[in-house]
């Protein structure tokens, strides 16, 4: 059996397990495959409480190599929303861009998790990061209602669960908010592991150098 034949099995018996548990929405999120693609998904979050993104319901697609979940997926936002780019990869820890970073145990419900807690993030110059004001932030939450998308015909005002109040929802907003601190905490220690491990070897090769200078004398 070819490793590439390996990794596709292993994959589409993941995915198809994953959209049993997301076969029902939430008033959070929903994702679920296309009819003719495994591989592709079409995905809907509601924007976080308390945000600019608040009141706003956001439409995207998630395509996911055949290696996966050893390898993560990609990320692509359909809903004008004044955080992501609509209609390109966006990079997340939890996307394509950093495979460095992607753990075989998230799933696409943590990828939804993470888009919904790192949307009140700064973007600061990621590919696919928008830097938009309060104020247009709010007036696109507010015109994402009546998106609808032509690939999947889901529409923004049926696709969600009406929000509630309840406890679920609660721990919904925590847990994405923790995701994303978690997320964003584990590519800083990642960060200045790299630049250790730079610095240590320029310190060997500069020693190295010295030596064999002192052996050549």
């Amino acid at each position: 059996i070819s490793m590439s034949y390996a990794f596709s099995f292993s994959a589409v018996k993941r995915l198809m397990k994953e959209a049993a548990e997301l076969k029902d929405p939430t008033d959070h999120y929903h994702a679920q495959p296309l009819e003719d693609n495994l591989f592709e998904w079409h995905f809907t979050v509601r924007g976080p409480p308390d945000s600019d993104f608040d009141g706003g319901i956001y439409h995207g697609r998630i395509v996911l190599p055949p290696e996966y979940p050893m390898k993560p997926p990609s990320i692509i936002l359909l809903t004008a929303n004044g955080r992501f780019e609509v209609g390109k990869k966006i990079c997340l820890s939890i996307s394509g861009h950093h495979p460095e970073t992607w753990q075989p145990s998230w799933s696409i419900r943590t990828a939804l998790l993470a888009i919904i807690g790192f949307m009140p993030t700064k973007g600061e110059g990621a590919i696919g990061s928008l830097d938009y004001t309060p104020e247009e932030r709010r007036a696109l939450a507010k015109k994402s209602q009546d998106f609808c998308c032509e690939m999947c015909g889901t529409s923004m005002k049926t696709a969600l669960l009406p929000l509630t109040s309840g406890s679920m929802s609660s721990q919904a907003d925590k847990e994405a908010k923790e995701l994303a601190r978690q997320i964003s905490f584990k590519v800083k220690s990642l960060f200045k592991l790299s630049s250790l491990l730079y610095r240590c070897k320029k310190i060997i090769e500069e020693k190295l150098v010295n030596c064999r200078n002192i052996h050549h004398f």
